[in-house]
């Protein structure tokens, strides 16, 4: 039987990471170290333990059947330690250090901004870095801590919390446009309508999901103007130039106030939360469990 010493340790973590991301380029970017290294520490391990553990050609790496069966308690191991770690912040003062957000505008709007008077005030010790960003990033490999994104969009080897309760989407239009251009009364009339076409993350075009509970669709919409954010396509709305598709919390004032109202109400969709989301092999970061609390009780209220 191998004998266990302290190096294993981090050389352990390091294959975990390799088979969570399946690549050594994206793990040695989350551990922040060279490929080289994590190559020379894999051939280590494997010649301490005497099995192989990874698969490796110049395209991908894949674990073998011993590697998977490793990594997956290694991984339930991890997860009880990274547990007992954060259990110490009860021990500790008030947070401080810095923490790096990557956020999309409609969550740094409806989510983020709301509580920031709050949380700077109970925890005025933590650096709040924020970037305002709706394309879809590599948050390890970009130098953040930790990101919002809406749930469906979240890779699936991190730890997503949800931050919201499902998110309504609604076709809206100025009393203006209705008034011109007329009601759509089936979602098939909005091709005939002028539209704000939205660019999302990847930078191609959104299909407009619409659902009646029984009939489900997704239209690419005609329209002159395209945005790759929610701003564009409300002010397109409210200056009457076009209908907008977008979450309904985020023009409710609009809503309230006459200044837009939902067209095809009965065809508004439910889609999944935003969700803090961060690596699962992470170190504890300073102050982000307070913040996630913070946003979840004001989403409550």
């Amino acid at each position: 039987m191998p004998v266990f010493n302290r190096s294993d340790l981090a050389d352990l973590n390091v294959f975990v990471t390799i088979c969570r991301r399946r690549s050594f380029r994206l793990s040695a970017a989350e551990l922040g170290v060279s490929t080289s290294a994590l190559s020379h520490a894999m051939r280590n391990l494997e010649t301490r333990l005497g099995v192989k553990l990874l698969n490796r050609t110049s395209r991908s790496v894949v674990p073998t059947a011993a590697g998977m069966a490793l990594a997956e308690q290694l991984e339930r191991g991890f997860h009880t330690i990274g547990e007992a770690l954060d259990q110490l912040e009860r021990y500790r003062g008030s947070p401080a250090g810095r923490l790096r957000l990557n956020v999309p505008r409609d969550a740094s709007r409806l989510l983020l901004s709301p509580v920031l008077p709050a949380f700077f005030s109970a925890y005025p010790d933590i650096q709040l870095d924020i970037t305002v960003d709706d394309h879809l990033v590599d948050i390890i490999a970009e130098g953040y801590d930790a990101g919002i994104r809406y749930g469906d969009t979240v890779p699936r080897d991190m730890i997503a919390t949800p931050l919201s309760g499902p998110l309504r989407w609604v076709v809206v239009g100025s009393p203006a446009y209705v008034a011109r251009h007329g009601r759509p009364a089936r979602p098939e009339d909005l091709m005939h309508h002028a539209c704000v076409r939205m660019r999302i993350g990847d930078n191609s075009l959104y299909k407009w999901e619409l659902s009646n509970g029984q009939q489900a669709l997704a239209l690419d919409v005609p329209g002159a103007i395209s945005a790759n954010e929610t701003d564009v396509a409300v002010d397109a709305a409210l200056g009457g130039l076009a209908l907008a598709y977008c979450l309904e919390r985020r023009v409710a004032p609009d809503l309230q106030a006459g200044r837009l109202e939902i067209v095809l109400p009965d065809w508004a969709v439910a889609g999944p939360p935003m969700v803090m989301y961060y690596p699962s092999r992470r170190q504890t970061l300073p102050g982000l469990r307070q913040l996630i609390e913070m946003i979840r009780a004001a989403d409550r209220t």
